[in-house]
């Protein structure tokens, strides 16, 4: 049988090195794109079956090299996204136009299927550019391609995320730790794998024109969750409430500072917003996409042991 054809881009990301190896083990054959092969190459040529992955390296996303590369696929998968802007990689052109140019190519080129990832929480989000910027990218694809399965995942964690180890991170140095918004902002933690299991169960089933709200199994405040990271790593941290002003001079001073900030203020807007289902789509669990949606807490012990002192072998402290 002919192998299915299909186009990833952002596979070097958490999402994308998981998922690779779900995809040629189903008789899928892979084009992976990256912006650098030399440094990312290694990473996807180990992430899936041998002779399964073809790597391409494109720099900027190029009309003519684009076309080229969608000809005889049969899916298009974007997985690309950015947290905070930077020079040429402003939310409109990562979270808009790339997809819309994505879109016309895989309506151009007859696919079967174009799987775009946007975000849970951000229909009630138009104080922030991130939001809406994803939004505007829905819609274009809703506009210009019926063949579009559109992804809104939750915060999606694992062991090479940047959210549950940067936090891993920060409160195993910090004493006292900052809260916004007392720490009651909503989300619905998903592990990457089944992020993966979605995406490989909507290629078999041939979803189509379906807007899907990702969610793990339990619903958490963002102090809850710094809670049972503490607990991961067996350490007691105090948790402080943070006034907004205060807040926007961290973000802004991580701005100015970092390369890749731990806050910014796009980033706090939207943490004031419930990271939850809308109730205008359908859920992963609605349409049993998956087969056992992996809890947080369980998860996260099998890799916080890596910020834990005494690693692996330390004693578990039951609180």
């Amino acid at each position: 049988m002919k192998p299915t054809e299909i186009l990833v881009f952002g596979a070097t990301g958490q999402i994308g090195r998981n998922l690779l190896r779900k995809l040629t083990r189903n008789n899928c054959k892979v084009t992976a794109v990256t912006r650098n092969i030399h440094r990312k190459g290694y990473i996807l040529k180990k992430s899936g079956n041998a002779g399964w992955i073809d790597i391409i390296e494109l720099e900027t996303f190029d009309e003519k090299v684009l076309s080229n590369l969608f000809k005889d696929k049969d899916i298009c998968i974007n997985l690309i996204g950015i947290l905070h802007e930077k020079n040429k990689s402003s939310f409109n052109n990562i979270h808009c136009l790339l997809p819309k140019k994505l879109a016309i190519l895989s309506k151009e080129n007859n696919l079967k299927q174009f799987i775009h990832l946007s975000a849970l929480g951000i229909e009630n989000a138009s104080d922030s550019k991130y939001a809406t910027s994803k939004l505007s990218g829905e819609n274009e694809i809703k506009n210009i391609f019926n063949n579009y399965v559109i992804l809104k995942p939750s915060i999606i964690f694992s062991q090479d995320d940047n959210f549950s180890t940067m936090l891993l991170g920060m409160l195993k140095l910090l004493p006292i730790f900052p809260i916004y918004y007392s720490g009651k902002t909503i989300f619905y933690p998903i592990h990457v794998t089944d992020i993966c299991e979605i995406i490989e169960n909507i290629i078999l089933k041939e979803v189509k024109g379906e807007t899907i709200e990702c969610i793990g199994p339990e619903k958490m405040s963002f102090k809850q969750i710094l809670q049972k990271i503490n607990k991961s790593i067996n350490i007691k941290r105090i948790l402080i409430p943070t006034p907004l002003l205060v807040a926007k001079l961290f973000a802004t001073f991580f701005e100015i500072t970092m390369k890749k900030p731990l806050l910014t203020k796009d980033q706090l807007i939207l943490l004031s917003h419930d990271n939850k289902p809308s109730g205008k789509y359908k859920t992963n669990i609605d349409l049993k996409l998956n087969s056992n949606l992996k809890q947080f807490d369980k998860e996260l012990y099998k890799y916080s042991y890596m910020w834990k002192t005494g690693g692996e072998f330390a004693k578990k402290i039951n609180n």
